[in-house]
Parts: C-alpha cells; sequence; structure tokens
C-alpha cells in the first residue's frame, strides 16, 4: 500500500506508475473519496468539539438559553449521524481503491508492456555444446524411470507428474543444497504454514489481483500459498520490532501451489509450468533506507547466483520492466536458466524490492533507537531454488550420450555421494 500523503502531493506520479504497470487504478476517484472522507472525519471533529464545549455549559444555563443549547445538541446529533453514515460508505471505498494504487517503478526501471521488453543485463556460464543428439528432460526421465507424467496427470489432473528414484532424491537435493547454502550466509531456517488468512495474502500484495491464480479453501476462508514469501514477510504483521532486530533474514524450504489460470495450452509439455512444486525463498526485512534496501536487493540477487553458479548452471541476468512488474515491486532482477530443450533462457528465479508497499498493508514497523519514533520497514524477497523447475537445466545440461545423467559435484552428499543417474539404479 502507498502513502496516502505522498499520493495527495504528487498524484501523477502515481497515475503514470499505474499507465507503466498496465494495472487499472482510479487516482482520481481516490483523491475525491479521499477529499469527502476527510471533510467528513473533519466535521464529526468539530462536532464532538462543540458537543463537549455545549455539554459543559448547559448547567450553567437556564430557560430560553438552555432550550437553545439543547436544540443545538440535537441539531448537531443529527449532523453527526449524517457525518458517522457518509464515513461508513466512503471508508470502505477508500480502502478499496487504495489496495489498487501500484507503487512507483524506480527511475532506472526500464519502461516496457510485458516481459518480451525485459532487458537482459548479462551472460553468466558457458552453454554446452553436444556432440551427440540431446534427449529433453521428459525424455530422459522416462527412460531413467524417474519422471511419471502419466500417473500424476491421472491422479490430480493436468500440470501434475511423479518424480522417483533418483529423480526424487535429484529433487530433494537441489532444495537441501539450496537451504543449507543460505543458513551459511546466515538466514535463519523457517518451516512455514501454507494456508493463509486473508490479512497475510492482502498484506503482502496478492490480494486483490492474484486471486484466480490462488487454490482457495472457501469453507475454512484460507488460502494456499504461492509462495513461502507469504507466511516470512507476514510473520511480524501488525507487530513493531525494535530497530536492533532488523535486518530479519529468513529462509524457508516450502511446496507452492499456484491455478496457472489463463495458461492454458501454454508451457504444457513436461515440468515447467505446473501446479504443485517446491521452493526455497529468501525474505529480508529491513529499516525503511532506501540504501539498505537498495544493497540488500544486490545481496539476494547474489544469493540466488551463487547457487546458480555452485550448480554450474548457465543463466542470465535481466531486469525487469514495468509491464512485468507487480503492484508492490519497485525493482526485481530475473535470473533465467537456459534450458536446452527450450532453446532458450527461461525464468527461475524473482528477487523483488518492495520498499514499505507490503509493511503498510501489514502494519509491519519498527521503532527506532534514538528517536522512539515507529517506522514501516523495508521488505524485499527472491527465489533461492525452484523444483522441479531448475531440474529441466540440470537433467538436460547434465546428460551423456548413453542416457546417464551426472550429478554435479555439490549435490552428491545429499545423494550418498551418487555420480550419475542410471537406468535401474
Amino acid at each position: 500500500m502507498i502513502d496516502i500523503k505522498a499520493l495527495r502531493d504528487n498524484p501523477d506520479l502515481y497515475i503514470q506508475a499505474a499507465q507503466n504497470k498496465r494495472i487499472a487504478a482510479d487516482v482520481p476517484r481516490l483523491l475525491e473519496v479521499d477529499r469527502q472522507l476527510k471533510d467528513a472525519k473533519a466535521k464529526l471533529q468539530e462536532i464532538a468539539t462543540e458537543k463537549n464545549r455545549i455539554g459543559k455549559s448547559i448547567p450553567k444555563l437556564a430557560g430560553a438559553e438552555k432550550d437553545a443549547a439543547l436544540e443545538s445538541l440535537s441539531r448537531m446529533k443529527r449532523d453527526e449521524e449524517a457525518s458517522q453514515e457518509a464515513v461508513k460508505q466512503l471508508q470502505p471505498e477508500f480502502d478499496a481503491l487504495m489496495l489498487q494504487v501500484p507503487q512507483p517503478a524506480d527511475p532506472e526501471v526500464p519502461v516496457g508492456k510485458d516481459d518480451t521488453e525485459n532487458v537482459e543485463l548479462r551472460e553468466e556460464g558457458e552453454i554446452r555444446q553436444f556432440d551427440f543428439e540431446p534427449k529433453d528432460h521428459v525424455q530422459l526421465g522416462l527412460a531413467l524411470d524417474i519422471i511419471d507424467i502419466e500417473r500424476g496427470v491421472k491422479l490430480a489432473g493436468t500440470r501434475n507428474y511423479f518424480l522417483k528414484g533418483d529423480g526424487a532424491l535429484l529433487h530433494w537435493a537441489v532444495l537441501r543444497f539450496a537451504v543449507d547454502f543460505m543458513v551459511g550466509r546466515g538466514y535463519t531456517p523457517m518451516s512455514v504454514p501454507l494456508l493463509m488468512r486473508d490479512e497475510a495474502m492482502q498484506g503482502t500484495g496478492y490480494y486483490p489481483g492474484s486471486e484466480e491464480q490462488t487454490y482457495r479453501v472457501e469453507k475454512d476462508e484460507l488460502s494456499l500459498a504461492g509462495t513461502a514469501e507469504v507466511p516470512l514477510t507476514a510473520y511480524h504483521m501488525g507487530e513493531i520490532v525494535q530497530e536492533q532486530e532488523l535486518p530479519l533474514k529468513f529462509v524457508a524450504l516450502s511446496s507452492c501451489f499456484r491455478r496457472e489460470a489463463g495458461a492454458a495450452g501454454k508451457d504444457t509439455y513436461g515440468l515447467y509450468r505446473i501446479h504443485q512444486f517446491d521452493k526455497v525463498e529468501q525474505v529480508i526485512v529491513c529499516k525503511n533506507s532506501d540504501e539498505e534496501s537498495a544493497a540488500f536487493h544486490e545481496e539476494i540477487q547474489a544469493n540466488s547466483e551463487g547457487v546458480m553458479q555452485a550448480l554450474g548452471l548457465p543463466y542470465r541476468v535481466v531486469a525487469v520492466c514495468t509491464g512485468d512488474l507487480g503492484r508492490g515491486q519497485a525493482k526485481k532482477y530475473d535470473i533465467e536458466a537456459w534450458m536446452p530443450s527450450r532453446e532458450n533462457y527461461c525464468e527461475t528465479h524473482s528477487a523483488s524490492k518492495f520498499y514499505d508497499f507490503q509493511a503498510r498493508r501489514m502494519n509491519l514497523r519498527y521503532k527506532e533507537t534514538q528517536t522512539k519514533k515507529n517506522r514501516f520497514c523495508h521488505t524485499l524477497n527472491n527465489t533461492v531454488i525452484a523444483s522441479p523447475r531448475v531440474l529441466i537445466p540440470l537433467m538436460e545440461l547434465y546428460q551423456n550420450a548413453d542416457g546417464s545423467i551426472t550429478v554435479p559435484e555439490v549435490l552428491r552428499p545429499y545423494m550418498g555421494g551418487k555420480e550419475k543417474i542410471v537406468a535401474g539404479s
């Protein structure tokens, strides 16, 4: 959520932000409702002050003066009820309009309509050139009997799968390595709940806007989280932490659930776009400092690149354009891994900076040590690794001519020292 005072001072900035992000937000109507709401609340305060003054004077009055004072109180009561009704009608509309207003992107963010206009910053690692006809991850997985999509679809519908044997072990190895990597960098490991109340979904910016992508448990009024970002960022929702506690650095491994609504017929092959996956997520909650946010944004990006480099996967980093940013994101980097079967770099990570957008929604604050003032925190998050999507480049780039898959060296300790996945193993 944005600061209404900032919007009042510079409405054009937020109108332009909505246009650049291609997000519907009626800023003029919000300003009009805000004005009416302020007037109604000011009127209520005036009435309360006047009622208090007249109430204190009545015991000293008599006759016509007392009658006039009582009549004034009666008239003010009617005015008070009218103003209260105005607030009752205006406040929900104000709140709804506020939730729609996007955070302006940082000035250096490229303006663009969608992900096709993201800007490549750099490429890392060497793309493997094969001296044999390579297989894609599904062909490899079926031949090695480590992936079963057919039975996943039979039991759970499209975009579902089984990983089995060494496929499951490779999947878990990637995730466990990523957790250990982050713990080694000082992040606190967290095991998180996945069923979220609406307050947490709204607080982190997923509602409104992502309802169609979310699995909803209507009977319990809960939602399955599509990322551990939600419970990690909302962990201190509604609290005031002490400045010396910051920064908070969390890492969590969780299952993630996404409906992929609107993706019918898109990326239906293999493990790229699926309904359920596992992800290691990193979240930082820090002081209200643009400089700190910028530094931590580079830190979480570096953490994810460190994992990719340890796995030996070639990738590129892109600056996400305005049209591909979410409502609360001020700036975002994507990491895209090279996937041979797709003949392209494809997204595997997103590092996002929010400033105080999420914290305002969640009322997440900290008390400054010197001033004793309460300030909204800043928040950031990034994927450390997500699987099984990352298994696509891992399997395809580490395959051998005989159909086996070499296990990356850093993952071998998590697979009992196994160096290769071979048929029948």
